[in-house]
C-alpha cells in the first residue's frame, strides 16, 4: 500500500512539472482562469493581416479552416484584397492558431490552422482565437469554402462555387456555372444565374434552403431523402413526379441542367432571383416582377412580405410523412455533420 502511494505521488509530481514547463507554470494558468493575468487586465490580444493580389480570370480562391465568419465581396476587377482580424483573450490563446494568406499556382489560398498541439491545461481552460475574414475579389473566379466555423456570405460569382463542412448559416451570391454544397449545419441561401452540365448538387444540410433562380433559368430539379417540404413561388415550374413522403421532381422553364437535393433536414423554397439568366433571343422570356415590403406587427416582430412574378405563381408543396418530428435518417444526418477539427461550435 505504501509503495502504491509513492507511485501515485511521483505520477502527480511529474504531471505538475510537465504543465509547469509547457505552459508557463500552474500559477500562471490559475491566474488566467481567475482573470488576474496582466494581459487580461489590459484587454484582449489581436492582430491583423492585409494583403493584395492580382488574380487572372478563372483563378481559384480557396478559404478553409477559419474559426469565425467569412465574407466574400465581388466586383469587376482583377485585384483581390484580403483582410483578416484575429482576437483572443491573451497572447497565449492567440498563438494557438494562425491564418496564412498565400498566392498559389492556381489562385489564392487563405487557411487557418493550429500552430501547436494543445496540452491538457489548454484543453481544460484555454480557448481558440476568433477569426474574421473579409475578401474583396474579382467576380470571375472559382470559389471553394471548406471547414469554416461561422457564418459565410458571398457576392455573385462568374464561375463555380463549392461550400463544404460549414458550421453556420450560408448565403451565396449568384453562381453561373455549377454549385456543390454539402455538410452545412445551418440555413442555406443559393442564387443560380445559369448552370452548365454539372448543375447544382446540395446534400447533407441541417437547416432550411432557399434557391433564388434567375428568370429564364432552365433546369431539372429532383429532391429525395428530405425531412421537410418543397415550395415553389415560380410560375415556370411543371411537376413531373411527386411521390408523397418519398421525393419531388420538376421542370424549371424548359428543363435542362440538374439541380439535385438530398439529405435535407428542413424546408426548401424556390424563389425568383433578382436578375435574368442569359438566354438566346429565340428562347428569351419576359421576366416577372417581384416586390418586397416589411410590416411591423403589434407584438414588435417584423414580417417580410413578398409578391411573386406575374401571372400569379402556382404553389407546389411536397409534405413529408412526419413534418413535426425529425426522422431517423435526419437525426443521423445532424449527428454526422462535418465540423472543422479542433474548432469550437459557433452560435447562430
Amino acid at each position: 500500500m505504501r509503495r502504491l502511494f509513492i507511485v501515485v505521488v511521483i505520477v502527480i509530481a511529474a504531471a505538475v512539472l510537465g504543465l509547469w514547463r509547457s505552459h508557463g507554470g500552474v500559477r500562471a494558468g490559475l491566474n488566467r482562469v481567475a482573470g488576474m493575468s496582466n494581459e487580461d487586465s489590459q484587454g484582449e490580444a489581436r492582430d491583423e493581416i492585409r494583403k493584395s493580389f492580382v488574380l487572372q480570370p478563372g483563378a481559384r480562391l480557396e478559404v478553409e479552416g477559419i474559426n469565425g465568419k467569412v465574407d466574400i465581396q465581388t466586383s469587376d476587377s482583377k485585384t483581390a484584397e484580403v483582410y483578416v482580424m484575429r482576437t483572443a483573450k491573451n497572447s497565449d490563446s492567440l498563438s494557438r492558431r494562425e491564418v496564412t494568406v498565400e498566392q498559389t499556382a492556381n489562385g489564392l489560398l487563405v487557411r487557418g490552422k493550429e500552430t501547436r498541439h494543445a496540452g491538457l491545461w489548454e484543453h481544460l481552460f484555454g480557448s481558440n482565437p476568433k477569426e474574421e475574414v473579409t475578401i474583396k475579389a474579382p467576380r470571375q473566379i472559382a470559389l471553394a469554402l471548406k471547414g469554416i466555423n461561422g457564418r459565410v456570405t458571398t457576392g455573385d460569382i462568374d464561375g463555380t462555387i463549392e461550400a463544404k463542412g460549414i458550421n453556420g448559416n450560408v448565403e451565396l451570391g449568384q453562381a453561373s456555372e455549377s454549385a456543390e454544397i454539402g455538410g452545412i449545419n445551418g440555413r442555406v441561401v443559393l442564387s443560380l444565374k445559369q448552370l452548365g452540365e454539372r448543375g447544382a448538387r446540395i446534400s447533407g444540410i441541417n437547416g432550411g434552403i432557399e434557391l433564388r433562380l434567375a428568370s429564364g433559368l432552365n433546369a431539372d430539379l429532383t429532391a429525395k431523402g428530405m425531412n421537410g417540404n418543397v415550395r415553389s413561388e415560380i410560375a415556370e415550374v411543371a411537376v413531373d413526379k411527386e411521390e408523397f413522403g418519398h421525393g419531388y421532381s420538376a421542370h424549371i422553364g424548359s428543363g435542362g441542367a440538374p439541380i439535385t437535393l438530398s439529405g435535407i433536414n428542413g424546408n426548401v423554397r424556390l424563389t425568383r432571383g433578382e436578375g435574368p439568366a442569359p438566354v438566346s433571343a429565340a428562347s428569351e422570356k419576359k421576366p416577372g416582377t417581384e416586390k418586397a415590403s416589411t410590416r411591423t406587427r403589434s407584438d414588435g416582430f417584423h414580417v417580410r412580405m413578398r409578391r411573386g412574378p406575374a401571372p400569379t405563381p402556382a404553389l407546389l408543396v411536397f409534405h413529408s410523412k412526419t413534418p413535426s418530428a425529425p426522422s431517423r435518417s435526419s437525426y443521423s444526418l445532424s449527428k454526422n455533420l462535418v465540423h472543422p477539427a479542433g474548432l469550437e461550435p459557433a452560435a447562430f
